[in-house]
């Protein structure tokens, strides 16, 4: 009688061992099952097709991870390691090969690209493959020309007019002209003779300082009162903007200033002479006022005002437009108007 209660307590015993076996067990196999799931497998195909703008690359796919491909595609950038945070193509999903369209590159620019898949576990890369794509050669009018412009790299389109061909903005403006106020086409005011070195941004501080030399060294809009010939250069030069060597020529390799020969020949074709024939030439040239020479203000007043490379005695002259005229003259070389290029 006295071996009854161990025997049942042996009967619990037994019970116990029986249902922790079988919850490990299933623990151990659910967790067996969650191991399986991780980073998908895949490569990244070279990089095919490259043009300006465009390139083609994709991957192949050879293992999902344990779970579904939810989606797929390249991931692109200029940094080594690009991620799906960066610019990126969706092509489906599931594993094998695909192909990916990138668009919206940059000319002369290198990149990285990595193809990608996510499943519901994480996202898997393959190894970054690099390319380069190449530089705009400027061929006929109409193309893009891209160059150095302000210590940045920029592309500006080309247009013809009268039988020239034209850069399609002025000089530091962001787009070409919607219409003759356009402030995003206005761009920067140059003072005669200057390099693009940041005086002829808009919003540029100034000083009274003249230059002795062709560089001045800074990004100032020099403001003069120091009697005639009012020129931010002391002693002057005449040489600064002559044709494409011009020693501080701002325009594209290949291009520079209009004289005011060719401004004069451009404003007889407008099919009036005003700002309405100066916007509704293919130049579309804008009424973006001045800087003056004395206080480096900003008279944004509805002016056109555009240099030319032609100088006249000590003065310089240029294009100047508004509602009722379209003229040509000469004034002091420190005033601060816009620049338009044309191709040698």
């Amino acid at each position: 009688m006295k071996s009854q209660p161990l025997f049942i307590y042996l009967k619990f015993f037994i019970a116990f061992i029986i249902i922790f076996l079988v919850i490990y067990c299933t623990k151990k196999e659910d967790n067996s099952d969650a191991k399986e799931i991780g980073f998908p497998v895949l490569t990244t195909k070279e990089v095919t097709d490259i043009t300006q703008a465009t390139a083609v690359s994709g991957g192949v796919i050879s293992s999902d991870g344990g779970a579904i491909i939810k989606e797929r595609g390249v991931c692109w950038s200029r940094r080594e390691t690009p991620t799906i945070s960066d610019s990126k193509t969706v092509d489906g999903g599931g594993i094998g090969q695909f192909s990916s369209s990138l668009s919206d590159l940059s000319p002369e620019t290198t990149y990285y690209v990595r193809a990608y898949a996510t499943n519901s576990f994480a996202t898997g890369y393959g190894a970054a493959v690099s390319f380069t794509t190449p530089v705009i050669i400027f061929k006929n009018c109409g193309d893009d020309v891209r160059f150095v412009y302000n210590g940045q790299v920029v592309t500006y389109g080309t247009v013809k007019s009268n039988g020239r061909c034209w850069l399609d903005r002025n000089l530091g403006a962001i787009r070409v002209a919607e219409n003759a106020y356009d402030n995003f086409a206005f761009g920067h005011l140059f003072q005669w003779g200057r390099a693009d070195d940041g005086h002829q941004v808009r919003t540029s501080s100034t000083n009274s300082n003249l230059s002795n030399t062709d560089s001045t060294g800074h990004a100032h809009f020099i403001a003069t009162m120091q009697n005639i010939p009012y020129d931010w250069r002391s002693p002057q030069n005449d040489s600064l903007w002559q044709g494409v060597n011009g020693i501080n020529n701002p325009c594209p390799p290949g291009w520079r200033l209009p004289t005011i020969v060719e401004w004069n020949a451009e404003r007889q074709s407008w099919s009036s002479n005003n700002a309405a024939g100066a916007f509704n030439s293919p130049l579309k040239l804008t009424m973006g006022g001045y800087r003056h020479f004395s206080n480096g203000s900003l008279i944004d007043n509805p002016y056109g005002v555009y240099w030319s490379s032609t100088v006249s005695a000590n003065q310089a002259r240029y294009l100047y437009f508004y509602d009722k005229n379209a003229l040509l003259y000469s004034t002091f070389r420190a005033f601060g108007y816009a620049v338009r290029c044309i191709k040698d």
